[in-house]
């Protein structure tokens, strides 16, 4: 048709190295589609990477490149790194950082970073094209009653799958010989063709659509293809738009008759000579001026003798406009879409519901069956050894419908860490119901407004808590079915909990059955080949973040649990293991040349920054938070300014800091000097924890178990425990207060949970005794005044604000009288850390005088505290007296182990 002509026809300038998805319209044929997901290309389609032949892009360097056009270098300017111009050591200065070899790192860095993006374009449109592997890799129903399957493996020679459907026989579905089944990518291609059903005529058309969702569909009326095509001629084509083509050179014809008319010269001899093109230009636009009837876009190019005139398009903007308003007749021919009820009386789908397979490979070194890569939902056999894939397509009558919209963060993030499988009082796994019924509702209770989930994407080894990854884009099976998760998620955010996904991508599980590891029989499908392809301790192996195929399949796993599980963030887990060839066990000193050495993986570095790019242009509201060790520079800096893009990092140094002093330094020793200096050294952008996971797990200790001695401490003790366990009040609310916007509690630690973490191995006699928490404790004692601490000072926050107000301004910090004090905006924290010495007449220093309201006091009765302050005591008035600097003071009544929060309520002006 005259539209397919004309945009082909149409000169396009080539992409820039990664357009924004929001520059450009969908594709023609799935603007407007009903189904949640684009359609799987046919066989020969070329659309993005599939069945492209390009031996340049599939090389491990940058391809040379021509300069680009003045335009586009300005866009180019403008990334989606959230900053305006792009500085590749902006961050620099702000840091106040001065060294030249990390400096010209980062420039390195980011040439690089500019090779990737563009290695990234030859195969794929821009960043979301890259991201949206989901869409085409793995199981997909085609609208055409077939099932459609594709999967990534260079080193194989065969594929083909087996399963329940075709009594995993490995010769009766396998991908096509040549080019159509298996592309110079090492994509392979199998199309699962449902079966007709006895007595039924096949389809008049090939391309017969079926709606699978909706029961009913406007094919269902019976309209038949001549109307549709009447109707089109109609009401969508203006006259004179249609013109039929008799043969391939027939436009040709046309133009070599427009240029020397119908008696044309037929040799060169009777040619004579051409004008030039200025000449030819003219005469062919004075004729266009004659010529109203035509309904062409115009499209004007002068060769100038300059290199990339093509570029150089000049263009009358109404028929432009007139042009991309043009939508595809798309609209008629869903009417020609038949409904489910249609489908099933005709066809017998060729892989059912919960149907289970395994994919197939011919490799060198023999025949092997694994799970599929891109597998959503993965479960154990029978024996505990193999796993195998589970097709995943409820009926429209059973598929979760989300009920709920994603919440939205206002002031500091409160995170609530969980592991579903231990979230239960009984000794055995629970379930994601279990955890959506029960402990959802405890997390709203707590004043908490983010659940981060670990141990959720699927994983063979249970007690590696989740961090051993083996499918990457199924939920762990042994919790419950996507549709469980899927509610999980929406309760949620139902209750106003946004959702983050700890996420894994710093290495993989090294099991072979399973997992990635020697996926199509070769060493370097996924990960590194020889030492740098394996973990130094932990016996996993490493991804290979160089590898344009291996970046499709790490962006998409992002891009899949934002789009499919509507998750609202990610933690990236463990970045120190994947930014050095190290690992990150090697000695850091804090040197600035050790986060630019040999001994740095660059490519991790691009990789993170791409996937940061990624997720805040598609999904503008998405949380990032970087774990590493190491707090390399910049890791919460905007990328176009040379940072990595997150928008949180998690100071280890806190729990470790508060772990050594709870078991190696007494009491009355502790440094307040040293204590500040790690929970403020690094505040904006900071996300503190007193405890999680790792500081309770597995022959480790909590840190109640630790201050109470559990072994002597039980419910009904005497009082001296439940004044040590002060102690805990304060560590959590000074860890609390010092935040840089965001903090975390492990589940169970707001009520101080007494037992340790241990999750069922061959060391215990794979025993559940310690794999669970006990929730009965909440409403006993000692622990319900932890709880009832825990939940006001979530409270405040959620009125008040405090740790989204900018840094902490400290006045005070004496370790003679183990007294701190600090200011955030108009709040006032005081603690005292001395185990033995009360204060009855303390000055502090404070910046604004006025009078000061106490709103918490840690030491109150109904905390399980002493109660030594009077409510006289509660508003306190400033003085003159010039104390830390500071023209102004507060005179204070600080008993031992306590902390109290005042509120500047009324300002004296003097």
């Amino acid at each position: 048709m005259s539209s397919c002509l004309l945009f082909l026809m149409t000169p396009r300038p080539p992409p820039p190295p990664l357009i924004h998805a929001d520059r450009y319209p969908p594709l023609a044929g799935t603007a407007n589609l009903p189904t949640s997901r684009r359609p799987c290309p046919r066989p020969g389609q070329r659309h993005g990477y599939l069945f492209r032949c390009d031996s340049s892009s599939s090389s491990s360097a940058p391809r040379d490149r021509p300069p680009r056009p003045r335009q586009q270098r300005q866009r180019s300017q403008r990334p989606g790194g959230r900053g305006d111009a792009v500085d590749p050591v902006g961050f620099l200065a702000k840091l106040g950082v001065t060294d030249r070899a990390f400096a010209q790192f980062l420039r390195d860095r980011h040439k690089a970073l500019k090779d990737r993006r563009w290695e990234l374009c030859s195969r794929f449109i821009d960043l979301k094209e890259a991201s949206s592997g989901f869409e085409l890799l793995g199981m997909h129903r085609h609208r055409q009653h077939r099932i459609d399957f594709m999967e990534w493996a260079p080193g194989a020679r065969y594929c083909s799958l087996v399963g329940d459907f075709n009594e995993w026989s490995p010769t009766e579905n396998c991908a096509r010989e040549g080019h159509l089944g298996h592309d110079d990518f090492g994509y392979w291609f199998i199309i699962l063709e449902d079966k007709l059903r006895e007595g039924q005529e096949p389809d008049e058309f090939f391309f017969q659509e079926y709606n699978y969702v909706d029961d009913y569909d406007k094919g269902d009326n019976g309209v038949d293809f001549e109307e549709i095509m009447h109707r089109m001629k109609e009401e969508y084509w203006e006259p004179g738009e249609i013109r039929s083509r008799k043969s391939q050179l027939e436009m040709v014809v046309k133009l070599y008759e427009q240029m020397f008319g119908p008696n044309g010269p037929q040799t060169e001899e009777e040619l004579g000579e051409i004008p030039d093109a200025q000449t030819r230009y003219n005469e062919w636009k004075a004729l266009q001026k004659s010529d109203s009837s035509s309904l062409s876009p115009s499209y004007d190019i002068i060769d100038s003798g300059q290199p990339f005139d093509i570029f150089n398009v000049v263009t009358d903007r109404a028929s432009f406009e007139k042009f991309q308003a043009k939508k595809p007749p798309l609209a008629y021919w869903v009417e020609m879409r038949k409904g489910r009820i249609a489908w099933l009386e005709k066809y017998v789908p060729t892989i059912c519901h919960k149907d289970k397979y395994r994919i197939y490979f011919n490799t060198p070194d023999g025949a092997l069956e694994r799970v599929p890569a891109w597998a959503t939902y993965v479960l154990p056999d029978a024996e505990g050894k193999q796993s195998y894939a589970v097709h995943w397509e409820p009926s429209p009558e059973e598929i979760y419908k989300w009920k709920f919209g994603r919440p939205k963060v206002k002031g500091s993030l409160r995170i609530y860490e969980c592991h579903v499988g231990i979230s239960g009082s009984e000794q055995s796994v629970s379930s994601f119901q279990e955890f959506t019924s029960k402990v959802l509702p405890h997390i709203k209770n707590a004043g908490y407004n983010a659940v981060q989930l670990i141990g959720v994407v699927e994983h063979k080894d249970y007690s590696s808590v989740g961090y051993k990854v083996t499918n990457y884009f199924a939920v762990s099976s042994r919790f419950g079915t996507p549709d469980d998760f899927k509610k999980l998620v929406d309760e949620a955010h139902g209750l106003g909990l946004v959702v983050l996904l700890d996420i894994v991508h710093s290495y993989a599980s090294a099991d072979e059955l399973v997992g990635l590891s020697l996926f199509d029989g070769s060493n370097d499908c996924y990960f590194h080949s020889g030492k740098r392809g394996h973990h130094k301790y932990w016996g996993t192996r490493m991804f290979k973040y160089d590898d344009v195929d291996v970046l499709h399949f790490l962006l998409s796993n992002l891009n899949w649990w934002v789009t499919e599980y509507q998750i609202d963030g990610f933690q990236f887990h463990s970045l120190s293991s994947m930014l050095y060839t190290h690992n990150g066990f090697s000695t850091f000193t804090g040197a600035i040349e050790e986060y630019c050495n040999q001994y740095v993986d660059k490519d991790a570095l691009i990789y993170l920054i791409l996937a940061n790019e990624m997720l805040h242009d598609l999904h503008p509201d998405i949380i990032t938070i970087a774990e590493d060790a190491t707090f390399y520079p910049g890791l919460c800096e905007p990328t176009t300014q040379g940072g990595l893009g997150f928008d949180y990092c998690v100071n280890l140094s806190i729990p470790e800091m508060w772990l050594w002093h709870l078991e190696n330094v007494p009491e009355r020793e502790w440094s307040m000097n040293k204590i500040m200096k790690v929970l403020v050294s690094s505040n904006q952008n900071m996300l503190s924890y007193v405890e999680n996971h790792n500081q309770s797990i597995s022959g480790r200790k909590s840190f109640t178990e630790i201050i109470l001695n559990s072994g002597k401490f039980s419910i009904g003790s005497v009082d001296g425990d439940l004044i040590r366990a002060s102690l805990l009040k304060i560590i959590k609310l000074i860890t609390f207060t010092t935040s840089g916007g965001a903090y975390l509690n492990f589940m169970g630690n707001e009520f101080a949970h007494p037992k340790r973490v241990e999750f069922p191995m061959s060391s215990n006699d794979y025993s559940f005794r310690l794999a669970n928490r006990q929730w009965e404790l909440l409403d006993k004692g000692f622990h319900k005044h932890l709880f009832d601490f825990d939940k006001d000072v979530m409270s405040l926050d959620e009125n008040e604000r405090i740790i989204s107000r900018g840094s902490p301004k400290i006045h005070h910090c004496d370790d003679t009288s183990m007294v701190i004090s600090f200011t955030r905006g108009p709040f006032l924290f005081a603690f005292n850390f001395n185990p033995e010495l009360s204060h009855q007449s303390y000055h502090v220093g404070v910046d604004e005088a006025g009078e000061y309201q106490l709103i918490l006091n840690t030491d109150e009765t109904k905390y399980g505290g002493c109660g030594e302050l009077k409510s006289s005591q509660y508003m306190r008035r400033t003085c003159d007296k010039r104390v830390n600097g500071c023209h102004n003071s507060l005179e204070l009544a600080l008993p031992s182990r306590s902390a109290q929060v005042y509120k500047l309520v009324r300002i004296l002006r003097i």
